[in-house]
């Protein structure tokens, strides 16, 4: 198994991460739409760590938006690129992220991934910080709650409330299933909020997260699995 290294040139503290933060957050398209949820392709992006060893998986799965079927799914397994900072995560991840996903041969279309977009200190997190690397529509949907303040949305599925920022909206609490704690939506990049969240609804008919986030998930656990057995992964 081929463990990817950290590139050369990245980031190797936190003035320097949040340097390139500002640099790319000035690429950041806010302006469109996205595409049409429920056509296309989507693709769930999950990471797996094990920090005793110093490694990180990657996942990418790609799934029909109409059927929620999986067409395509790739992993990659690399050394964790940076330090553990909130707000900086995206650093630590990135380039086996960016290498599962170059591993796929079908189009990926909308990126979802298990984390934030605008929602975030700096308004760039993991979804904005790869959608701009790439150029491709992407959104986050997390679990948690991190650095906004909202009210509970309504009991029903497809109630939200505002995640609210220094008075900004940056996202949305967004119920997915009835009387289930909600998902936390943001706008990544080429995505307009609202098609963020009628996506999320859409990839989560049955369970809480997004059917592409469960696929991921699944995958990247069982690619970190896989290299922890590996010679010369220690």
């Amino acid at each position: 198994m081929t463990i990817i290294g950290i590139p050369a040139g990245w980031p190797a503290d936190e003035d320097a991460a949040r340097g390139v933060q500002r640099e790319l957050r000035k690429r950041l398209v806010l302006g469109e739409s996205g595409p049409v949820p429920g056509e296309g392709h989507v693709t769930g992006l999950d990471v797996a760590y094990d920090d005793e060893r110093d490694l990180v998986a990657a996942a990418a799965v790609v799934l029909d938006a109409r059927t929620l079927e999986v067409v395509e799914e790739a992993t990659a397994v690399g050394r964790v690129s940076f330090p553990y900072v909130p707000g900086l995560l995206a650093f630590r991840e990135i380039p086996t992220v960016l290498a599962a996903l170059g591993a796929l041969t079908a189009d990926p279309g909308l990126l979802v991934c298990d984390g934030y977009g605008l929602a975030h200190p700096r308004r760039f997190g993991l979804a904005s910080h790869l959608g701009v690397l790439t150029g491709r529509p992407s959104i986050g949907v997390a679990k948690n709650p991190f650095t906004f303040t909202y009210e509970q949305p309504g009991g029903a599925r497809g109630d939200f409330a505002p995640l609210l920022a220094d008075g900004e909206e940056v996202g949305r609490a967004l119920r997915t299933q009835a009387g289930v704690k909600p998902v936390y939506v943001s706008v990544g990049h080429r995505v307009s909020l609202d098609n963020a969240c009628a996506h999320t609804l859409l990839l989560s008919p049955r369970y809480r997260l997004p059917e592409t986030t469960r696929h991921a998930d699944s995958l990247c656990r069982e690619a970190l699995k896989e290299a922890q057995g590996a010679p010369g992964s220690v």
